[in-house]
């Protein structure tokens, strides 16, 4: 799967591969996250597909990029 750079990203929110590759954590932290909270990010759950979508503010902020 591409990713596009951080700073070029239009999309409001991305699935956990590319948010794990923006934060340069695993997938598998990610989905942990997920599961058990308390994590600095906090995911959306799309409802009836078991997947979660990340914001990619919130991904900003946690990197020190523009929100």
């Amino acid at each position: 799967m591409a990713h596009n750079n951080l700073e070029t990203e239009t999309r409001g929110t991305v699935d956990t591969a590319t948010a794990a590759h923006y934060l340069n954590y695993s997938v598998q932290t990610l989905l942990r996250w997920g599961r058990v909270g308390g994590s600095p990010i906090k995911p959306i759950r799309i409802e009836g597909a078991r997947k979660l979508q990340w914001r990619v503010a919130d991904i900003r902020k946690i990197i020190g990029g523009a929100g």
